[in-house]
């Protein structure tokens, strides 16, 4: 098994959460956490080899959590053909509450789309490496949305230019479904997520 699975398997996300500082839910049902784990190292892998974590208090009362194979960082297009001229957005980890809304990605299906500023890298080298210079980030609106690849995609590519996105259509019907619930609970229709390092587990 990937070993950065297993430590996902066996991690408390509501102490790990809850120790940086940051809000973890637990009042009502299906008050979703949505958690991106990055995998370390700077290689631009082009792999969805990253994780999305979502836990939340079920229908019957029951804590659940539900892992997503994905990507948490851009593609080796994006990184070596940036859409922008200051460089491919990396978002910087950290915990951005209320940021995203149901929308439609690319006005093209339903996803998880951006609603508040949000702080990126820029990284202009045109490399196979992601340079997370502080330096280089900025806050803003750059369309940086929850969304799908394919069916079951292989590699990133175009898929991401600084966007969250899971591996599986599937896996991002359910996501979609949790956050329909989130909402017909009285939960509220903005979504919080969390970005973290693997060296956090």
């Amino acid at each position: 098994m990937d070993k950065l699975l297993e430590k996902i398997k066996s991690a408390d996300f509501s102490k790990i959460l809850v120790n940086k500082g940051y809000a973890y839910f637990t009042n009502g049902k299906y008050n979703l956490n949505i958690i991106g784990v990055r995998r370390a190292g700077n290689k631009v892998t082009n792999q969805f080899d990253d994780y999305i974590v979502v836990e939340y208090i079920d229908m019957y009362g029951i804590k659940t959590r539900d892992v997503f194979p994905a990507t948490t960082d851009p593609g080796l297009t994006s990184m070596t053909k940036p859409m922008s001229t200051k460089g491919c957005a990396i978002l910087v980890p950290g915990q951005y509450r209320s940021s995203w809304m149901i929308g439609y990605h690319k006005g093209k299906y339903e996803a998880l789309v951006q609603c508040k500023p949000l702080k990126v890298y820029r990284d202009n080298d045109k490399d196979n490496v992601y340079d997370l210079n502080p330096k280089t980030i900025e806050e803003g609106n750059f369309g940086i949305n929850i969304h799908k690849a394919g069916d079951d995609s292989t590699i990133v590519n175009g898929w991401s230019a600084g966007c969250q996105v899971l591996k599986r259509k599937v896996n991002f019907d359910k996501l979609m479904k949790l956050a329909h619930y989130q909402f017909s609970q009285g939960m509220g229709a903005r979504y919080t997520y969390t970005l973290i390092n693997e060296e956090d587990l």
